[in-house]
């Protein structure tokens, strides 16, 4: 679709309804918010929609509560945090996110407050993508602001109907920096291109990994997908975890790699272990672990490896931990890429998912060009594919 994505800068907020559709869906314990990324994400947005003095309605899902109304799944730990963010604004919590009395708290709103719906997916509605359910959203509203690239994959209520029927609508600040910065991986860019895969499976990156054969120099694959790649070269991986119906696709993408010239880089050696539970990790080569072991981790070698074709990129995209870095005996390879990236020179995108878990937990996070809040909705913009929550906010549409 063509058309320019719309900002907030089109926008006249003053004394008006401003419905944005942030990505709360943060994680809980215990009542409380564990972690706040994605709400700092939304602040820019949040702040700028203040000063322009709109006044905001917050609309988000949070968790998978299959259209039940779950009480461990509301927003009302959110909505407290939030207040606690922005000292002096009146935030105020919905006990539900449409109906009669939503609308007349949404209306009795005065310029700088907020209100908080309650979860959006409390209603099967809003997954359905339900027209009517969208037209009871839009109600609440003059205009709609979308900050939630994290679910723009996705055609629901909130992210594609409701915007269609509000002709004021634009992307926020951190929707724009999303597409903006994936956007320089995805055309012509600063070589050489290295891109690191990881995570569990194939199967999960096939359609990224041939986008990216068409773009980067250099593909390093880590995690338990490498084992894939391994096994269809004839290593032999021990117990380890691997997918033995994608070996026919894992040799097809290698030789495509070899058709276009790019470099696939695969670990020369692992770090093993008997069990998840084992604090004891052993190194072997790649292609012969014992019979029982699982490789859990990158190898010293490969971690070298890894790191001098990290620090020589010019520009670096990186998609999925090369090891199962939530545990500390396995955390090393992961963390080691993640350095090397933070202090690489040339422009560095971390595409969401576990990985931007990773370069969270580590602190590393602010040293990186743009690491992205979105982990499917990365992976399908970086795939070439169309997002309904983003094309929707076109000119045109």
């Amino acid at each position: 679709m063509s058309g320019e994505i719309r900002s907030m800068d089109a926008l006249s907020m003053k004394g008006r309804r401003v419905f944005i559709r942030v990505d709360f869906n943060v994680p809980l314990d215990g009542g409380k918010v564990a972690d706040d990324t994605r709400i700092q994400g939304a602040l820019p947005t949040i702040k700028r929609a203040l000063e322009e003095g709109g006044r905001l309605i917050l609309g988000s899902h949070l968790g998978r509560p299959k259209g039940e109304r779950v009480p461990g799944l509301s927003l009302a730990p959110v909505a407290e945090y939030l207040s606690k963010l922005l000292p002096g604004v009146k935030v105020t919590m919905a006990e539900d996110c449409v109906g009669d009395a939503v609308r007349a708290q949404a209306e009795a709103l005065q310029d700088g407050e907020i209100l908080v719906l309650e979860n959006l997916r409390f209603y099967k509605e809003e997954t359905a993508g339900d027209p009517d359910f969208a037209q009871q959203l839009a109600s609440l509203c003059e205009v709609y602001i979308s900050d939630a690239f994290g679910t723009a994959h996705r055609a629901h209520a909130s992210l594609k109907g409701l915007p269609e029927l509000v002709s004021e609508r634009a992307a926020g600040l951190l929707l724009q920096k999303e597409i903006e910065c994936l956007g320089r991986v995805v055309g012509e860019v600063p070589r050489p291109y290295v891109a690191i895969l990881g995570g569990a499976k194939v199967s999960d990156k096939i359609g990224v990994i041939e986008a990216l054969l068409a773009k980067v120099d250099t593909i390093l694959i880590g995690g338990a997908m490498a084992n894939t790649f391994l096994a269809a070269q004839g290593a032999k991986l021990g117990a380890s975890k691997l997918e033995t119906d994608r070996l026919p696709l894992a040799r097809t993408l290698l030789e495509k790699a070899k058709e276009k010239g790019v470099a696939v880089v695969l670990p020369q050696d692992v770090r093993f272990a008997y069990s998840i539970d084992d604090q004891e990790v052993q190194v072997s080569a790649a292609d012969n672990l014992p019979e029982t072991a699982m490789a859990f981790d990158i190898g010293p070698e490969a971690e070298k490896t890894f790191v001098e074709h990290v620090t020589g990129a010019a520009t670096l995209l990186w998609n999925g931990p090369v090891g199962l870095w939530e545990r500390e005996p396995f955390s090393a390879g992961t963390k080691a890429v993640a350095q090397a990236a933070a202090n690489a020179k040339g422009f560095t995108v971390v595409g969401g998912g576990d990985s931007a878990a990773a370069v969270q937990a580590f602190g590393l996070a602010e040293k990186f060009d743009h690491v992205s809040t979105g982990g499917g909705a990365a992976l399908e913009y970086l795939e070439g594919r169309s997002l309904p929550g983003i094309e929707v906010l076109r000119t045109d549409s």
